[in-house]
């Protein structure tokens, strides 16, 4: 039994939020007085995904590191890579608390936390004081009182800024916590949304030199021809990569569970199949066209291979960290090979 397993029954008297919290500064510090050390991610075949080299295909998924504040920390855990936000324009305080809820006997995470983060600028100034030179994804949203039809405004304004810090940028246009944000995902509104990005990321490369890949991320509540519509526009607009899935609104999984009924979106083992359905209906409408990033429910190495087996370039966990701990990183790495 690991460290963390040990100390896991304690942390879970505590209320979820406060061990987020007191997880991520632990982190912090133990980097910052030299507990933590780099380390190379456990022996896995590196992979070329969207034109970077991905020493690992097993990452962080965005949300765990909203502000970017813990990437030295992160990075010592042995990730491939590390996504974080979702950051936007603003600083915003997110929905009011209790938010974050463990639905311990499905292993499963609901969450309705609305981008609570410190704003882009912030963003900004922890990934330029992090040490880490990995590969880094920054996932960027749209503040809540921002209106749909100015939300393309919001994506713009955090793309310029962290564009020269980012490996890659996610637009995440699935959460289902911020009010009418999975509206976005609609045809004629994403493909404008998509276009207008397209020509941001243009002009951003032409500036800085360097061009930095767009993902997309998107939900799980999607029917298959909504997906085959997305596929369709991810092609037509030559995005980068797509990131499935987001948190789910289903709740059918966890039904008569504690928690199952409050608001937010479902994480964690309950997102699995649903994640993974997604991930193969992608691969049969885009052919190869783009990679995709296979995120949800991720808890050992055989969920792992089940999302590269349904089409997936790289995986990402979040959840499964909470119930299994560091040792899933290695356990996913050594599975994968």
């Amino acid at each position: 039994m690991n460290l963390y397993q040990i100390a896991k029954p304690l942390l879970f008297q505590l209320d979820a939020e406060c061990v987020h919290d007191i997880t991520l500064k632990g982190l912090k510090l133990s980097e910052k007085i030299g507990l933590l050390h780099f380390s190379k991610p456990p022996a896995c075949q590196p992979r070329e995904v969207m034109g970077l080299s991905f020493p690992s295909p097993v990452g962080l998924a965005a949300g765990l590191d909203k502000n970017g504040a813990v990437i030295d920390g992160m990075a010592a855990l042995g990730f491939g890579f590390i996504e974080v936000g979702t950051i936007t324009p603003r600083p915003q305080s997110g929905n009011p608390k209790p938010r974050l809820f463990r639905i311990k006997e499905a292993e499963g995470i609901i969450n309705r936390f609305g981008f609570n983060n410190l704003g882009v600028d912030q963003l900004v100034k922890n990934v330029e004081a992090a040490k880490f030179r990995g590969i880094l994804g920054i996932n960027i949203g749209k503040n809540f009182d921002t209106p749909n039809e100015k939300a393309v405004n919001d994506y713009l304004i955090c793309m310029e800024k962290v564009y020269a810090y980012a490996s890659y940028i996610t637009v995440n246009i699935s959460s289902p916590n911020t009010k009418n944000l999975r509206d976005l995902q609609e045809k004629e509104t994403l493909s404008s949304l998509l276009a207008t990005l397209k020509q941001a990321q243009k002009k951003l490369t032409e500036q800085h030199g360097k061009y930095v890949p767009l993902a997309l991320k998107i939900a799980p509540d999607l029917t298959e021809t909504q997906v085959s519509e997305i596929a369709e526009l991810l092609m037509q607009h030559q995005i980068d990569a797509v990131i499935a899935t987001n948190t789910t609104l289903a709740r059918t999984m966890v039904k008569g569970l504690p928690y199952a009924e409050e608001a937010g979106g479902l994480s964690g083992a309950p997102v699995r199949n649903l994640s993974t359905v997604v991930i193969q209906q992608l691969s049969k409408h885009l052919q190869g066209a783009l990679p995709i990033i296979g995120v949800g429910g991720i808890a050992c190495g055989a969920d792992a291979v089940e999302k590269i087996a349904a089409g997936a370039s790289l995986v990402q966990v979040y959840s499964g960290l909470i119930y299994k701990g560091p040792a899933l990183i290695h356990d996913v790495c050594e599975t994968l090979g």
